[in-house]
Order: structure tokens, then C-alpha cells, then sequence
């Protein structure tokens, strides 16, 4: 029975000093798996579900639009080809032209790019205030989170529409990357305080302690342990902010307070209203080509965040990064985590 206790007690300690030991790995080795972990998993991921295959098609296709159309597609001009021509009715201008002869394909491919960099501006800007701020206030507390929510508040009490008011008549804004920047100002308020009240809760978890017992700094805990996890939930109001800056930017341009600086989706429905006769069912496509326009590059942007959900899903992502060649012990510890 000692033999076999000694014999056991050996055993356990091979295979606790084997499983202690720190693998060693070369530069291409460690370089494969992480690119296993942060691109192929999450591409394989992402690939199965078909919210986001369709998701990131869509805004594919007007990344294409806004930066390679432009140099493919004439810029609209007058007379660019008969007036009024009705759409599908030739190859050369196959959604029409308006009441100047201008090539409605021309006009929403070159309006594309303006609008891409509205929405860049305007959803990055709310979105990391918002990140910044609401976590930094949920976790350090005290003055500081005192500081930040008061601050949040009173952004959160200005109307957003009278500030966008206020400054298009004292600056007009003419670059797109400021209009775009104006309109997020008002919109990460909201988010700032959900953020706030979900760290609340997340930097009372095991894990949290765990890290900061292992003296690790508090914005290494903040990065990978608090925005790691709500990275669903950002991603999610990244496609919400990004949709309200293309509904307010282009009923701003619709309405005529912005100047009418650069050519955009808003600038196309305002034309659209004013030049041509909508009560005529011949001309509906006139507004209606600018409209689908919009909606679907909003329909790319909900699509795409409820994939980022998965792709955000530990336990997915680290059956995937098994799957393309991960390491099959560190995939099932990453799994159980």
C-alpha cells in the first residue's frame, strides 16, 4: 500500500510539475497563435453567423462606395445626360437623371464619402467619451466619479438640436469630419451613464479582485477587464450612434441649417423635395433612392453589431481558435474562463 501510495503521490507531482511548466514557444510560433486567437477565431466566428456575414457586406459595399466609387463613377455634372430620364431605361445612367440632367448614380456614390466621414467622427467620439468616462467613474468612485457624472449631466441636459443650432449660425460647419464631430457631442451622455452603472456591478466580480491582488495597474484592470467585457454592449450602441448621426446629420442638410457645402445624402432628399414634382409617381424615385440608401447602410450597421456579439463570446472564440490550430489545453482553460 506504500509502494502504491509512493507510486500515486509521484504521479500527481510529474503531472502537476508538467503542467506547471511554461511552454516555450519560437517568435513564428507565438506569432501564429495569436494570430490564430485575434483574427482567424474571431473571423470563423463571425463567418457562422449570418447577421454578420450580411452585416459586414453591407458596410463593405459602402466603404467600396465612399472611397473606390468615387474614382470609378463621373462626378455628377449639368447636363450629364437627358433631363428627367427615367431610371433602368439605359446603361449609361441606369437610376435616371434629375431635373438638371445630373446622373442620380453619380450624385449617391459622390454624396457617399461625406457621409462615411460624418459617421466616423460622430460615432468614435461619442462612443470613447462615453467608454472613457463611464468606466473611469465606476471604477475609481469617490470624487472623481462625482466629477465625471456631474459633468455628464449637464451635457445631457443641453437640447442637442438648439447646440447644433446655436453653432451652425455662429461657425457654419463646412468640413464633414466637424459635422460630424458636433453632432456626437450630445450623444454620449446616455451611454456614459449605463456604462457607469454596468462597471458598478462588473468591478465587484472575482476576476476584478483577483487582478488588482495581483497588484496589476488600475488601467490594464479598466482595459482588460472592464471594456473587454462590455465590448457587446459598446459595439451594439457603435451601430446605434452610428445611425443617429445619419438620421440627424441628413435631416439637418433635408431642413437647409447645414450649408449645403459638400454633396450628401441630406443635400440629395433636400433637392429632391424642392426640385422635383413628388406628387407625381413618375418622380418618387427621386426621394426614394436617397431613402433606401439610408436605410440600408442602418440595416448593415444593426446586422453587423448583433454579430459582434459573437464574435465578443469567449467560449465561442476559443472553439475556433481550437479549430484553426490553437493549442487544445489552452483553448478548453480559455473555454472554462
Amino acid at each position: 500500500m506504500d509502494d502504491v501510495a509512493t507510486d500515486g503521490g509521484q504521479l500527481d507531482h510529474e503531472l502537476f510539475n508538467k503542467t506547471a511548466e511554461t511552454p516555450s514557444y519560437t517568435r513564428r510560433e507565438r506569432f501564429t497563435r495569436k494570430l490564430d486567437a485575434y483574427f482567424y477565431a474571431p473571423m470563423a466566428v463571425a463567418w457562422n453567423d449570418w447577421r454578420a456575414r450580411i452585416g459586414s457586406g453591407i458596410l463593405l459595399f459602402f466603404l467600396l462606395m465612399g472611397t473606390v466609387g468615387p474614382y470609378i463613377v463621373t462626378e455628377p455634372s449639368t447636363l450629364q445626360g437627358p433631363i428627367f430620364l427615367d431610371p433602368f431605361k439605359t446603361l449609361e445612367h441606369p437610376l435616371g437623371t434629375g431635373i438638371t440632367g445630373k446622373d442620380l448614380l453619380s450624385q449617391l456614390v459622390h454624396a457617399t464619402p461625406a457621409m462615411l466621414k460624418m459617421i466616423t467622427a460622430g460615432a468614435l467620439l461619442s462612443i470613447v467619451l462615453a467608454t472613457v468616462i463611464g468606466t473611469v467613474a465606476g471604477y475609481k468612485g469617490g470624487k472623481i466619479d462625482n466629477i465625471l457624472m456631474s459633468l455628464t449631466d449637464i451635457v445631457l441636459t443641453v437640447p442637442g438640436l438648439a447646440l447644433v443650432l446655436v453653432i451652425a449660425s455662429v461657425y457654419p460647419p463646412r468640413n464633414p469630419w466637424v459635422v460630424g464631430l458636433i453632432l456626437g457631442i450630445d450623444n454620449w451622455p446616455g451611454l456614459a451613464r449605463t456604462i457607469r452603472s454596468q462597471v458598478l456591478s462588473i468591478r465587484e466580480e472575482a476576476y476584478v479582485e483577483a487582478s488588482r491582488a495581483m497588484g496589476l495597474s488600475k488601467w490594464r484592470i479598466i482595459r482588460k477587464d472592464l471594456i473587454s467585457q462590455l465590448m457587446p454592449y459598446i459595439s451594439i450602441n457603435m451601430a446605434t450612434s452610428s445611425r443617429g448621426i445619419i438620421f440627424e446629420s441628413v435631416a439637418l442638410y433635408f431642413l437647409g441649417i447645414l450649408p449645403f457645402t459638400s454633396l450628401n445624402w441630406g443635400v440629395l432628399l433636400n433637392v429632391a423635395y424642392h426640385e422635383s414634382n413628388l406628387r407625381s409617381p413618375d418622380n418618387i424615385h427621386f426621394i426614394l433612392l436617397p431613402m433606401l440608401t439610408i436605410a440600408l447602410i442602418s440595416l448593415g450597421f444593426v446586422l453587423f453589431a448583433q454579430g459582434m456579439d459573437r464574435i465578443f463570446n469567449v467560449r465561442l472564440r476559443a472553439k475556433h481558435a481550437k479549430k484553426v490550430g490553437g493549442d487544445d489545453d489552452s483553448a478548453e482553460v480559455s473555454g472554462k474562463l
